[in-house]
């Protein structure tokens, strides 16, 4: 059977309960368009899809000729499979998990650790920390899409800390003070904003809810009065709080940037980089770990004091956070998502409607790929049979395969390759 080294997938959904519900999900959409059969439940969140070989959504291999039934078991029997370079470098692993995002609600304040703290925690607490794994990620937006990430500019964090009365109270006089002395020293500055969002996140419940009903109270008078809140994120704050009501992190908002990102547009988030995903679809790209420390807007595990001490307390304007893409040299319907490590890249590949024939080019490593458009027969001599692709498939490609695409749909296609170029 060795030489089937590409075959369509059918891959694992998780129905947390901040994804998108029914139809409205993106998720949803792609798995209905993937496969006739599906059945899609009205009332029930579809908040991710996982493409990939992770033991805790492994995806299936869509072709009954085929007995290893997972990609993860196809991978271990087969690992040439992934490229010799990724084999050797990920001992024989898939080093990325690939996902569509559909987001609701808010997802936790979190950051991810990198390798040498991953390897701590999960060494002292493995029920919350399940790898010794980093886990850099990277979310390209297929809508709009509203993130926090990463700290402000510390001009619109001291602004903050004048305008609102209960933000400057949790962090505190002194604190405060320190920070706005330490502005042009960015050592300084970082130490100090270290020390104010520490003091922030570390109050007992009881007063955080006091100040932020408080908050609430005065940003929902003043919005019904007519009075512009935009100063202080008024309708950010009201939304995080209907939906985290009394969490600490709907003051978070004052230090982290709220990032927007126009479809096709992508933010990196490396280790130790605060972020939380509050709305909208997106592609997502990660190292295979499941590493998170969170510290408000979840009722999971929450470990303050990790992540305090981890953070990256470096201030940078909201714009430095979006991740540009490069257009590839050798082909000019594809779009290059090159992050700073290893573990993945991801390309958007463009078809243009006046394109009927187009070859998804060989890669040195396994890849992954997702049409999110369009609709096309797909052959390639280490496919058993040829590949019908619509909207939803997903396709596993071995390390130096190509796949000749008839593009049958009028207005071309997109699709989206995660791989591995080392």
């Amino acid at each position: 059977m060795e030489e089937v080294r590409v075959f369509p997938l059918t891959c694992a959904v998780q129905n947390y309960a901040w994804g998108k519900v029914g139809l409205d999900s993106e998720v949803a959409k792609l798995v209905i368009g993937g496969d006739a059969l599906a059945v899609v439940e009205a009332d029930k969140p579809y908040a991710e899809l996982w493409m990939g070989a992770h033991p805790k959504g492994d995806a299936q291999i869509k072709d009954n000729r085929i007995a290893q039934t997972t990609l993860g078991q196809w991978i271990a029997h087969f690992p040439a499979c992934l490229g010799s370079k990724v084999k050797d470098t990920f001992q024989g692993q898939l080093p990325f998990l690939f996902k569509v995002l559909s987001v609701n609600t808010a997802l936790s304040i979190q950051a991810h650790p990198n390798k040498e703290l991953a390897t701590r925690l999960h060494t002292q607490f493995p029920e919350h920390y399940p790898d010794t794994n980093h886990k850099p990620e990277m979310a390209i937006a297929l809508t709009r899409f509203e993130g926090l990430c990463g700290f402000r500019p510390v001009e619109e964090i001291l602004e903050f800390l004048e305008k609102v009365p209960e933000f400057h109270t949790l962090v505190g006089h002194g604190a405060a003070q320190e920070l706005r002395a330490s502005v042009g020293d960015a050592d300084r500055t970082s130490q100090a904003l270290k020390r104010c969002f520490t003091r922030m996140m570390d109050w007992e419940k009881k007063v955080v809810v006091e100040n932020l009903n408080e908050l609430v109270k005065r940003v929902t008078e003043d919005a019904a009065a007519g009075k512009d809140t935009s100063g202080i994120s008024g309708d950010l704050l009201l939304r995080l709080h209907s939906q985290y009501p009394g969490d600490i992190g709907c003051f978070s908002i004052y230090f982290l940037n709220h990032v927007v990102l126009n479809p096709g547009q992508a933010m990196f988030l490396g280790a130790n980089e605060p972020h939380a995903y509050l709305y909208g679809d997106c592609i997502e790209c990660m190292a295979c770990s499941d590493n998170t420390v969170r510290a408000g807007l979840t009722p999971k595990y929450i470990d303050v004091n990790t992540l305090c001490e981890m953070l990256n307390y470096s201030p940078a304007p909201a714009s430095s956070k979006i991740f540009p893409c490069l257009q590839d040299p050798s082909d000019p319907c594809v779009s290059i998502y090159n992050p700073p490590v290893p573990d993945f890249t991801v390309m958007r590949i463009q078809i243009p409607a006046s394109v009927k024939q187009y070859n998804i080019a060989p890669v040195d490593s396994a890849s992954i790929l997702l049409v999110i458009e369009g609709e096309a027969t797909g052959t390639s001599p280490a496919a058993l049979s040829d590949l019908t692709l619509t909207r939803g498939s997903v396709l596993f490609v071995s390390a130096n395969e190509s796949v000749s695409l008839h593009i049958t749909s009028q207005s071309g296609m997109t699709l989206f390759r995660a791989c591995c170029l080392l």
